[in-house]
């Protein structure tokens, strides 16, 4: 070994009963809460694109940020999810973080500004247990969505309901986890094992493309609240699931996209922002919303709350059903 390395085993790690939460059960919201919804015209469109899309027996994919649990709406994606509007969700590394530790104590999320200040930051035992299970998937050649899914769905874990990742397995619905490693909280603990992290996020790269490959022709991809995990996954699976169609004699292409995210954006989305205009930067914009759709698909951007959008979404999906 050329260079040092970080000795972990010095590390002190504390339970979650000691960590003062920024969320708990109080702010995720029921399927039915009257909030306020999205006004924005393209729910409309969106809605009917998934609806036609369903009818056909197209895949809808809803990429999602951690976000999105944070605000309270993970009973929206289960309930898309048991309805059958939603075929598969993929999430970042935070995803399975936030979705694990609500369904085990009732609260997540953690003060930054506060715990980095003692070095406490992301380091509860509990949450650490993560790790275990994607060893243990890596060695069973699992992804990592389904495995913390299964431990959710047959563990002790009092708030289950709640588990997006629970949910999917107990639908059958994949939920695939994509990392980076380095990127989340369970990379700091001693039991961490990269490798093995890898290769259950790896395994998940490869569900979701075969659901590109698969059934995103005549298709809807959803991205809520994702700016780098969201297009940069979707734009290497699209690319591996077009190979191979364009082998079998077949397009993907005839497809909708729709970003779901707070900046405000252009209304044109036909061409991408010049280099150097910092919106070019912007994955969503120039990965989802114009390159992948430019020979035959449509795109739209919403922006909002996720409150307020992914509870217009599928209210406007159901009450037109």
């Amino acid at each position: 070994m050329s260079y040092p390395i970080f000795d972990r085993s010095r590390l002190i790690v504390k339970p979650l009963s000691e960590r003062q939460h920024d969320m708990d059960l109080s702010i995720v919201l029921p399927a039915d809460a009257d909030v306020p919804l999205s006004s924005d015209p393209n729910l409309k469109t969106v809605a009917e694109r998934v609806r036609a899309a369903r009818r056909r027996g197209s895949a809808v994919i809803l990429m999602m940020g951690a976000h999105v649990i944070k605000v309270g709406m993970s009973r929206f994606v289960i309930a898309l999810m048991e309805e059958g509007w939603v075929t598969h969700v993929a999430m970042n590394g935070a995803g399975p973080i936030h979705d694990y530790e609500l369904a085990l104590v009732g609260a997540s999320t953690e003060s930054v500004a506060r715990y980095i200040r003692t070095g406490e930051f992301g380091l509860w035992r509990e949450t650490g247990h993560i790790n275990e299970i994607a060893s243990c998937a890596a060695r069973e050649e699992m992804g990592l969505g389904e495995a913390v899914g299964q431990a959710i769905l047959e563990g002790d874990f009092p708030h289950r309901d709640v588990s997006i990742l629970a949910a999917g397995c107990r639908l059958r619905v994949p939920v695939t986890a994509h990392i980076g490693i380095g990127y989340d909280i369970i990379h700091e603990h001693p039991n961490c094992d990269g490798a093995a992290l890898g290769a259950a996020s790896y395994q998940d790269f490869l569900v979701y493309a075969e659901s590109v490959y698969r059934g995103l022709e005549g298709g809807v991809l959803l991205n809520f609240g994702t700016a780098v995990m969201g297009p940069e996954v979707y734009l290497k699976a699209l690319s591996m699931a077009r190979n191979l169609a364009r082998q079998e004699g077949r397009r993907i292409a005839s497809l909708t996209t729709a970003v779901f995210d707070l900046p405000p954006l252009s209304d044109d989305f036909s061409h991408e922002p010049p280099k150097d205009d910092p919106r070019y930067y912007y994955r969503p914009w120039k990965t989802i919303l114009t390159r992948t759709v430019a020979d035959g698909g449509e795109s739209f951007y919403i922006q909002g709350d996720h409150r307020e959008t992914l509870a217009g979404l599928y209210r406007r999906v159901r009450e037109e059903a």
